[in-house]
């Protein structure tokens, strides 16, 4: 039994940049333990994995070392692969849209020109005041001084005085594996920086989740669905572009509406493979 699997590079539209993501399509349900192995052999910071649901789909997400309840970039990346598959999209949703049914409910994705438009719920951060192990642990040499902080369950965000401050920080993840949270994210409006790029984006952010064993995540899009309604109350506008500042990078369209949020992005498949011999690993596995 041989599983179709592709790696895909989500929010950009160049190969190698953005959030690689890998997706594995299956025609029936896989045990819990063969898929974190899979997820571990993949060593991204994301897989997914696809099963038919009548008209829908069953997506669950892994990292190397846990599932998580929400994460952007690989749906980003399940949808781009449905839609170019085309065979594998079910009778009824055609190209133009796709149901996904996840731990954090029925998620949709459809295409928005040359980009994909993904349904999420909100998480809004409620205000919150960090310890100052956390604020040490990101930048221990120079702590920063939060401008607002908040918290939304699973993450910290906290928001600085510009730009560059968010760029510079070296956190020590040992400490911040330590914090109790699935990650955290830092924000501050768009600075000359990034404006000169893309003149566009409203604020920048990066995220740090060494506890869910990724370091920092190079576009995460479960965190804008926290920081959608964060800037959207701050600049009074509904509609925003959002710019990760991680090494690969990568940019986010972002549409708060109450208690959703639209993330849109592109993506770039950069790998279509065989998972070879996954039936002798999902017999050991089982």
């Amino acid at each position: 039994m041989d599983v179709p699997i592709y790696i895909v590079d989500a929010f950009t539209d160049q190969a190698f940049s953005g959030n690689p993501a890998a997706v594995c399509l299956l025609d029936q349900p896989a045990p819990e333990q063969w898929m974190r192995s899979v997820a571990a052999e993949m060593n991204l910071s994301e897989t997914a994995f696809l099963v038919r649901n009548d008209a829908a789909w069953r997506l669950r997400w892994f990292t190397p070392t846990v599932e998580v309840d929400l994460c952007g970039h690989a749906t980003l990346a399940s949808a781009h692969v449905l839609m170019t598959t085309g065979g594998e999209i079910p009778e009824g949703i055609g190209e133009t849209g796709l149901q996904f049914e996840t731990r954090s409910g029925t998620l949709t994705a459809e295409r928005s020109g040359t980009s994909i438009a993904m349904d999420f719920p909100a998480t809004p951060a409620e205000p919150a005041t960090p310890s100052e192990r956390l604020i040490t642990a990101l930048h221990p040499a120079a702590p920063p001084r939060p401008v607002a902080a908040g918290r939304n369950g699973a993450d910290w965000l906290i928001e600085l005085e510009n730009e560059e401050t968010v760029r510079s920080l070296a956190p020590d993840f040992g400490d911040l594996a330590e914090i109790d949270a699935r990650g955290v994210i830092v924000t501050a409006a768009a600075g000359d920086s990034t404006l000169r790029a893309h003149p566009q984006t409203d604020f920048v952010s990066r995220f740090f989740g060494p506890a869910v064993g990724v370091n920092e995540d190079p576009v995460t899009g479960s965190a804008h669905c926290t920081l959608g309604p964060w800037w959207s109350e701050r600049l009074a506008v509904s509609d925003l572009t959002a710019r990760q500042l991680s090494a690969r990078g990568g940019t986010v369209g972002v549409q708060v509406r109450g208690d959703r949020v639209t993330l849109t992005g592109k993506a770039v498949t950069v790998l279509e493979g065989r998972l070879c011999a996954a039936d002798m690993i999902w017999d050991r596995r089982t």
